[in-house]
């Protein structure tokens, strides 16, 4: 599921949406924003969004933020729970079963 789209979804569920424009400013924005859930795409092949995902578990600011991580290869969503994503589906469910994803990542903590 692209992001645009997720985010138009988020929208018209009325949750406020912010974006950030790359992973180098992720945990600098979750500290400010203090947003309710962190949804991160870890589909690429780089090991970038792993060390976001590990740096926003060891930051006492953010370390309580439900993280879920979505891509469609399973190696990579695995990759992403070892990380620290509080919940990892592909992308298909993603795309079927959003709303319900959602909401279990928020009652996991």
């Amino acid at each position: 599921m692209p992001g645009s789209t997720l985010a138009n979804r988020l929208r018209d569920m009325n949750y406020r949406v912010h974006a950030a424009t790359s992973l180098g400013e992720l945990v600098e924005v979750a500290q400010a924003e203090g947003p309710m859930v962190l949804l991160l795409d870890v589909s690429g092949e780089g090991d970038e969004v792993l060390a976001a995902i590990r740096e926003l578990r060891s930051n006492q600011q953010t370390a309580h933020l439900p993280i879920l991580a979505f891509a469609e290869d399973e190696r990579r969503q695995e990759q992403a729970r070892s990380a620290g994503a509080t919940l990892a589906a592909g992308d298909a469910a993603l795309a079927t079963h959003f709303e319900q994803l959602l909401e279990q990542v928020l009652r996991l903590d």
